[in-house]
């Protein structure tokens, strides 16, 4: 409750909270037009691929030329300035840095970047969900190990959502399930870049008028980016991934504590203790009444009749039965408020969620029957999307993580709807990431799955 009291005292004694951000696209945009509102936070370095992109994106969110002008990272430090550069070894080795923003989206590199971070003494908040997902909780155990935070962004669904989950935890209340809101219809599946505006329901000239990237909002469309953040909030909660799958049943806010517990009590989940989505949209395309789509929530049962009747009394949104409730947040405002996982990683050692286990995953799943010698283009793309599946089914499966599905050619056909396994295609490329999956598989397994 005291993040910025804490920044205060550290701006007041001259020693500002140095970041370095790595990709300066959407989300980290979201990001620099904040940062340049909150005195003690200095943003020493910007790295991205397209320093040109970069330095469009500072200008765009407001920044005077000047202020990121910097010669090189030791002259930012030195004059409060920032570096714009394309060298991510130099801001993850610069001294001065003491935390990392991964914003880029793209997962084997983030797997590297953070490796990179953590080697180099920094803590870590990971924006980018699907390197989070594809290798998180060994990359979290390697930072725990040298006294590093390994944090998920506020702002951004997980880490929101694990707020909510340890909210519920430290009341004692009973975890029945979590979740978030989203936009999403059964044909959405099946949505590719060239189909995914009209889905997403923007105009040609809203989209031009934006730096929106197709693959990525088509993630957001198919339900692939669904499945990574909540294949991630079970590995930051120990809740599970659906059997099979999420089922995305429509709610609104008015029913969450109705839909979002077990069925043997009414409700649409198999059992207690899971993750799901609560769709915006009726199957037929009707809008939910009182929807969620940008939300997230918990579902939680009292213990007893007198707190029961608590929830009652402070009208708590509860189902018919008065014994379930939910608790929700009805926004994200994803990179504008990421610095709370910055200032809680260097002021106060605390992730605002973090990998704990391996315990959920997201698989890639064909969108298509695809043939022998094709190749994958991942998340967003044409050939697959990702279903959020418990850890152990995956390895059972040898199911392909959706990280791992870009760029790689298939050695047989597959089904439709078929999840796509790691005997199906030729791992050539990228073999250190997929190593480090291996290892993580191998160390962090479900114990059923061990034992299998």
């Amino acid at each position: 409750m005291n993040l910025s009291t804490m920044l205060q005292q550290r701006a007041a004694g001259g020693r500002p909270v140095r970041i370095g951000l790595i990709g300066a696209g959407k989300f980290g945009s979201m990001v620099l037009a904040q940062a340049q509102r909150i005195p003690g936070l200095h943003v020493v370095g910007v790295a991205d691929l397209d320093v040109g992109k970069a330095r469009a994106s500072l200008a765009r969110v407001g920044w005077p030329a000047e202020r990121y002008g910097a010669t090189s990272l030791g002259d930012a430090a030195k004059t409060g300035k920032t570096c714009v550069l394309d060298d991510v070894g130099a801001l993850a080795g610069c001294d001065e840095i003491e935390c990392i923003i991964e914003a880029t989206g793209h997962p084997i590199a983030g797997v590297r970047h953070a490796l990179a971070a953590i080697d180099g003494g920094k803590h870590l908040v990971m924006v980018n969900v699907e390197a989070d997902v594809l290798c998180g909780p060994l990359l979290a155990a390697r930072a725990r190990a040298k006294g590093l935070v390994y944090s998920m962004a506020y702002g951004d669904q997980p880490a929101i959502i694990c707020e909510l989950v340890d909210w519920v935890r430290s009341c004692g209340f009973e975890l029945t399930s979590a979740g978030k809101g989203m936009n999403f219809e059964p044909r959405y599946r099946y949505s590719t870049p060239d189909t995914v505006w009209g889905f997403f329901g923007w105009t040609e000239e809203e989209v031009a008028k934006g730096d929106f990237n197709p693959k990525m909002y088509n993630s957001f469309t198919d339900g692939t980016k669904a499945a990574i953040e909540m294949a991630a909030v079970a590995n930051g909660t120990g809740l599970d991934c659906p059997d099979d799958g999420l089922a995305f049943p429509p709610t609104g806010l008015h029913d969450l504590a109705g839909v979002f517990k077990p069925v043997s009590d009414g409700g649409r989940l198999p059992r207690s203790g899971l993750v799901d989505i609560a769709a915006s949209q009726e199957p037929d395309g009707r809008e939910v009444f009182n929807n969620i789509r940008y939300g997230v929530f918990v579902t939680f049962k009292a213990n007893n009749e007198y707190t029961r009747d608590c929830f009652k009394q402070y009208g708590l949104l509860v189902d018919k039965s008065g014994w379930y409730g939910s608790m929700w947040r009805p926004f994200h405002m994803i990179g504008l408020e990421t610095s709370v996982s910055v200032l809680s990683a260097v002021l106060r050692g605390e992730p605002t969620g973090t990998p704990k286990e391996f315990r959920g995953d997201a698989v890639a799943t064909a969108k298509r029957d695809l043939e022998a010698g094709e190749m994958l283009d991942g998340e967003g793309g044409f050939a697959v999307w990702a279903n959020a599946v418990p850890a152990a089914k995956s390895l059972a499966a040898r199911a392909l993580p959706i990280g791992l599905a870009h760029n790689v050619r298939l050695k047989r056909a597959v089904a439709k709807d078929a999840v796509v396994s790691f005997d199906d295609v030729e791992l050539d490329r990228d073999l250190d990431v997929v190593e480090l999956r291996r290892e993580m598989e191998r160390d962090g397994a479900p114990p059923a799955a061990k034992a299998a």
